[in-house]
């Protein structure tokens, strides 16, 4: 199936590494050209440079996402490069679990406020495409309680809520917004691999809980994303895709 993302102007926050590394380079083999940010500027000149070797149209700056007005310059400063922008997609997250007053401001500010900051920059920009979207990257902790409970959860279920909201808003003008619910990922560097050197029992029980017998794959995360931010998916809106493996139990109707 064509996908129709030739040609295709896409956004991605947090795309040098684990879900969302996979999703830069999804979208660009599939023949979009794409502009990514990420915090740490030579984490955003490396995957640059081995992206665009590989012919990936590709276009990386580093950015604050919880600085507004540097989420604001990212947005035009891609759009007049690219002449346009017609998918946005939310993808940062703080990954602050533990319950504490610094992690609760942190999730707010990043993985709430930087997606609607993010979508409002851009929305000139998706009011003149042809077939916008949006994506928003959530989480299963947003619709269940889990370990990660606390703040992290919290703010992926705001998440979810927000973009299913912003869906019916923005249908009138044909633009379309879903969510993605990815399950446990590993990759290198990440989080679970973290968890495995430092808390094996923690680790052990999130294995465990997975029929698969494994966690995700960015990429597997990705192809996801790249559907439902593609004109293929054209009558699909306001939905939480849950990528899981089947970890979650809950009935989502």
């Amino acid at each position: 199936m064509d996908l129709g993302l030739q040609g295709r102007r896409a956004l991605v926050s947090g795309g040098t590494r684990g879900i969302g590394r996979a999703i830069v380079e999804t979208l660009a083999a599939e023949g979009a050209v794409v502009g990514f940010c990420a915090r740490t500027e030579s984490d955003v000149r490396d995957t640059t440079v081995t992206l665009s070797r590989s012919g990936s149209t590709v276009l990386g700056q580093a950015v604050d996402v919880a600085d507004a007005r540097a989420v604001q310059r990212w947005v035009a400063d891609s759009a007049d490069r690219f002449g346009g922008v017609d998918i946005v997609i939310a993808n940062v997250s703080a990954l602050a679990i533990p319950d504490e007053p610094a992690n609760w401001q942190a999730s707010f500010e990043v993985d709430l406020m930087h997606a609607v900051r993010l979508v409002g920059a851009a929305m000139p920009h998706l009011e003149k495409s042809d077939a916008p979207s949006i994506v928003t990257i959530a989480s299963v902790s947003g619709r269940e309680i889990d370990f990660a409970a606390g703040p992290y959860g919290t703010f992926k279920a705001a998440l979810i809520h927000y973009t299913q909201g912003l869906a019916y808003q923005v249908a009138p003008k044909g633009i379309r917004a879903n969510s993605i619910s990815p399950g446990n990922t590993y990759f290198p560097g990440g989080v679970w691999e973290n968890i495995e050197a430092n808390n094996p029992e923690l680790f052990a029980m999130a294995m465990g809980l997975n029929p698969t017998g494994r966690m995700a794959r960015p990429e597997e995360i990705a192809r996801a994303v790249a559907f439902m931010a593609s004109p293929a998916a054209s009558f699909i809106s306001g939905t939480n895709l849950v990528v899981d493996g089947a970890l979650t139990r809950g009935v989502q109707f």
